[in-house]
């Protein structure tokens, strides 16, 4: 009988699906520090991006057949090292692309509307400068016609495309290695089209984008720094819902200052879980605590799919 440790949890209908399938689920979260010796007793782990699954905890645990990501990135884990040491990796890149979509609009709402600064500055002085504040947030902007640029077309940057379509926004779109020319939008009735894909440079998106969204992999430095604010239109916002240490924090601090950036939407950061704290304060950030792939359907649609392949590669 295998037994799985979901370290960072599971939801509760993957896990089900699992033990029908035979398999003993243990959902107790074990400490990083213990899990050399506590893996040990394991045939199998999942992990979110708490849990680091790197070339010592794989060298410790020489039981361990396969490790399941539930999500897209795999940084968190030494995956070259494991399936040479002939460990299946499995991750779940599309279960929650479109909760991480649904997340950077509302980040862009927010930015355009100031909405996380009304909501700091309204229960303080809502009562007696009503109509201070209603002058100060009174010069919003429309999404509608403007440019939003996305930096990494995969998954999760095709369903951001398809709101943009839908919002009537135009799309501008980066990717090393594109795969897709068009999307596929399904407009009401079930009436489908097909809406042809404007790829561009990195250089052009960032200079002419109204609104930039990054999402891309790991990347051991910024992919967004001093010199791309500089290129990027007067009063860009900017949304990262991708990785932390993709912009560079202190230039995005500096163009926010300055007034060239209007606002930033960040829900990962270079120090989790401890971001900086003139970030986590500034007046045109709005915050989210890496939660993207964190809905309801999004967990499920991840634990469903984990298992699925848990299971398939155990029934080879």
């Amino acid at each position: 009988m295998i037994k799985l440790l979901a370290n960072d949890g599971i939801d509760p209908v993957g896990k089900q699906m699992l033990e029908q399938a035979g398999f003993i689920v243990d959902t107790t979260h074990i400490p990083q520090e213990q899990l050399p010796e506590k893996l040990k007793e394991y045939d199998a782990i999942t992990v979110r991006s708490a849990t680091k699954v790197r070339k010592p905890l794989i060298d410790a645990c020489p039981n361990l057949k396969l490790i399941g990501r539930g999500g897209v990135g795999v940084d968190n884990i030494d995956v070259a090292y494991a399936v040479e040491k002939g460990i299946a990796v499995h991750n779940t890149p599309a279960a929650s692309s479109a909760s991480v979509a649904e997340l950077v609009f509302g980040h862009l709402f927010t930015g355009v509307r100031f909405l996380a600064d009304s909501n700091r500055k309204m229960p303080v002085d809502g009562a007696v400068k009503f109509n201070d504040l209603k002058k100060a947030y009174a010069k919003g902007t429309e999404l509608r016609g403007k440019t939003l640029g996305i930096l990494g077309f995969g998954r999760i940057g095709r369903e951001l495309a398809k709101i943009a379509y839908g919002v009537g926004m135009e799309v501008l779109a980066f990717d090393p290695t594109p795969t897709v020319t068009e999307l596929e939008l399904v407009l009401g009735g079930g009436v489908k089209v097909m809406v042809p894909v404007k790829y561009v440079s990195k250089e052009e998106l960032i200079s002419q984008s109204d609104f930039i969204s990054l999402h891309v992999p790991f990347s051991d430095k910024p992919i967004i720094g001093a010199d791309e604010f500089t290129a990027m239109k007067s009063g860009a916002g900017l949304v990262n819902c991708s990785r932390g240490g993709t912009v560079d924090e202190d230039a995005l601090i500096e163009a926010l200052n300055s007034g060239h950036l209007s606002f930033a939407g960040l829900d990962v950061f270079d120090n989790e879980p401890t971001p900086r704290t003139d970030l986590l304060q500034h007046p045109k950030v709005s915050l989210t605590p890496h939660i993207g792939a964190s809905t309801n359907e999004a967990q499920e649609r991840i634990g469903v799919e984990l298992a699925s392949l848990i299971i398939n590669h155990f029934n080879k």
